[in-house]
């Protein structure tokens, strides 16, 4: 049977129809087969529109996770992620091919690579209130980054589910704000006083007008395009390489770092496991209990500077009130010029 015939299936009935995923786990995979396929190609010598369901061997696929490691010097982690998406294919040979069984039992049975858990990376208080004092908010882009950043320890939002967010998920009346997590999956949170003006402040003040595709996402960029996984990556990473060692960076994903301090903040402030996961959108309690392993006794002293910090009003606070001044003498230039 030809490959590309049951790839064909595979995206655009099996995945989006029968199994109901998200497009950012079909564009994962699809990212996953453009590998497998390329190498695939050139490991047997065949183009890609000859390669046969039949040539997916173990040993083929062994050698392509090995090729992931040794050349492309994937991370482990990354290794057992493109793993999932052929054994995700083997699942639909399965079902809508049975015939060809046998050739989805030998991809179930290749086992995923173990290695060892990174420390979780997060960052005390103090860390947090230099990464939020770094920014420049004269800059152009400044109140935007101001904005996400402290959005993301609030919410402990994903980088993705802050780059899809848009305008209608947030309610500055009840203090809410919706967030559309993995498998499509809703929840309701509540938001700090302060980044809740943040947030209204960006939207109206702030904000580029965006094309028409993206006039619904609440953070644009340069482009005036809707925000991106990556691009909410960019954004941390910026901040944190100004104010933390590199030490300090060696366990920290610039942008999951502030989800996973704005789970020990929760746990500091007596939340209960159920509430964390809730908050975070876990799909089940086990995710949550990683963060009862972490002795934050000592970080209660320093929570109670910045719990006082979080839940003031941005127009008690110097560096916004910096920023009110400087725009101020801007409109005044401005009016002096036209005279």
């Amino acid at each position: 049977m030809n490959l590309h015939t049951c790839l064909c299936r595979y995206f655009a009935d099996y995945l989006p129809k029968i199994k109901g995923v998200s497009p950012e786990t079909v564009k994962t995979y699809k990212d996953a087969f453009k590998l497998f396929l390329k190498f695939s190609s050139r490991h047997l010598s065949k183009a890609v529109p000859d390669l046969r369901l039949e040539d997916i061997t173990p040993a083929l696929i062994l050698s392509f996770l090995d090729y992931l490691e040794q050349q492309r010097k994937n991370s482990i982690r990354t290794r057992n992620a493109r793993l999932v998406a052929l054994k995700s294919f083997a699942k639909m040979i399965r079902l809508l091919y049975p015939e060809h069984r046998e050739i989805s039992e030998m991809i179930f049975n290749i086992p995923q690579k173990r290695f060892g858990k990174r420390l979780i990376g997060y960052m005390d208080y103090d860390d947090i209130l230099q990464v939020f004092g770094s920014v420049d908010l004269r800059k152009k882009e400044g109140f935007r980054d101001y904005t996400i950043l402290h959005l993301l320890f609030d919410s402990g939002a994903r980088a993705s589910e802050v780059a899809n967010l848009e305008i209608h998920f947030f309610d500055p009346h009840k203090k809410t704000l919706m967030i559309k997590g993995k498998g499509g999956n809703y929840r309701m949170i509540e938001l700090q006083a302060k980044t809740i003006e943040l947030i209204e402040r960006y939207i109206k003040k702030y904000r580029p007008i965006p094309k028409p595709i993206c006039s619904n996402r609440v953070f644009i960029n340069q482009r005036r395009e809707g925000f991106t996984r990556n691009g909410i990556y960019r954004v941390c990473k910026k901040y944190l390489l100004k104010v933390l060692s590199a030490k300090q960076l060696e366990n920290l994903n610039p942008a999951h770092s502030f989800r996973h301090s704005c789970a020990v903040h929760l746990l500091l402030s007596g939340k209960s496991l159920t509430d964390i996961k809730n908050h975070l959108g876990h799909e089940n309690l086990k995710s949550s209990m990683i963060y009862l392993h972490l002795n934050v006794s000592r970080k209660r002293d320093a929570q109670k500077k910045f719990i006082k910090y979080i839940q003031s009003a941005i127009s008690e606070e110097p560096k916004i009130d910096k920023l009110l001044n400087w725009e101020n003498k801007e409109e005044i230039l401005d009016w002096l010029d036209d005279l």
